[in-house]
């Protein structure tokens, strides 16, 4: 499996730890915000794993209704209600001597979870409707983007089952934390895309990369593929930068505050002024066909000083690529390397 990890530490850590845990049959959470690559992860580790033979059964736990999830997870005897013409075996028989993959476990009922802590605990369980008891062997991986100890808190999640789900734990950072990885995580994505559509863009411009790099991506990686996959398709370097620049709320000024500690109205300020100015001058710029001497102009500074603004920003300084034609001749090309190159596995 050709799986990308970047070349920081956060991230080479991630997968020294997935690598020294797959051969264990413990039960791991992995944790991160939506989009970190949670599922690509649980996929590498069942590969690793000794029952990579077996199936890998992912349960998205919000896609199924509470008053369906345990039959779906359990399973079902024959005549155990209306409508249950047949014995059906649920998602944890299911992954009998593979691995079981709980997505968004955050979100499962307090009476599921006691159910399936039972599985953990001693490899047992009962279908619904059904009275004997019947053995599992399965390997269990969760994953959350939210804290689930705060749910501890708050009653919705039972602190035994998250001691029993947790015995190691991996925490995958946002992109804005590997922003150094960004560079080498395009290239994959382009390179991807121009197999899939036959097709290679243009380079990103220097300037599209700086804007990138200083965005925060709060869909992370899953945002990026996204974004491009939309460039290496329409070709317009003008429509990916327009994606990375924020509207500016219509109420006004507004700032993200983090209440839980005491904070900095100086700092607050200072970082809500300098947001502001950032939208400003990309809309004046694009406003002036990205023409720096004019916009200069109409923001009534300098051309120096604006220079300075674009360069602390990482701003693009020059206007991004218009939508680009492509020749039948660079598709026939592509369409030959395409066929020739082996497909690699999307990551997010």
């Amino acid at each position: 499996m050709d799986i990308l990890f970047g070349k920081t530490a956060p991230m080479q850590a991630v997968r020294n730890k997935i690598e020294r845990v797959a051969e264990t049959d413990v039960p791991v959470l992995i944790q991160g915000e939506s989009g970190t690559g949670k599922e690509i992860c649980v996929q590498l580790l069942h590969s690793l794993s000794l029952r990579s033979r077996g199936s890998l059964v992912k349960v998205s736990c919000p896609a199924i209704p509470h008053s369906l999830l345990e039959t779906e997870l359990f399973g079902y005897e024959k005549g155990a209600f209306t409508g249950a013409t047949s014995t059906k075996l649920g998602r944890v028989e299911q992954a009998h001597n593979g691995t079981l993959f709980l997505d968004e476990v955050g979100s499962l009922d307090l009476n599921v979870q006691a159910k399936l802590l039972q599985v953990l605990q001693d490899g047992t369980f009962v279908r619904v409707g059904g009275h004997e008891s019947r053995s599992i062997a399965t390997r269990l991986v969760s994953a959350a983007n939210g804290d689930l100890r705060t749910q501890v808190e708050n009653g919705t999640f039972r602190l035994d089952f998250l001691f029993r789900i947790n015995a190691v734990t991996i925490n995958l950072p946002p992109l804005r934390q590997r922003i150094a990885d960004l560079p080498v995580l395009i290239d994959y994505f382009i390179e991807h895309y121009s197999r899939v559509f036959r097709h290679t863009p243009e380079l990103l411009s220097k300037s599209a990369i700086r804007l990138m790099q200083s965005y925060h991506w709060p869909g992370n990686i899953r945002q990026l593929e996204n974004l491009i996959r939309s460039y290496v398709l329409i070709g317009s370097e003008d429509a990916l930068v327009a994606e990375l620049i924020p509207e500016q709320p219509r109420s006004g000024i507004t700032a993200e505050i983090d209440l839980s500690e005491p904070i900095s109205l100086k700092n607050i300020t200072r970082q809500a002024t300098h947001d502001l100015e950032r939208q400003i001058i990309l809309k004046v710029l694009q406003a002036n066909s990205w023409n720096r001497q004019k916009t200069a102009k109409w923001l009534q500074i300098s051309y120096r000083s604006l220079l300075y603004k674009l360069s602390e920003a990482g701003m693009p300084e020059v206007p991004p690529r218009p939508l680009r034609t492509t020749t039948s001749k660079r598709t026939e090309t592509m369409g030959v390397a395409a066929s020739a190159s082996t497909p690699r596995t999307r990551l997010y």
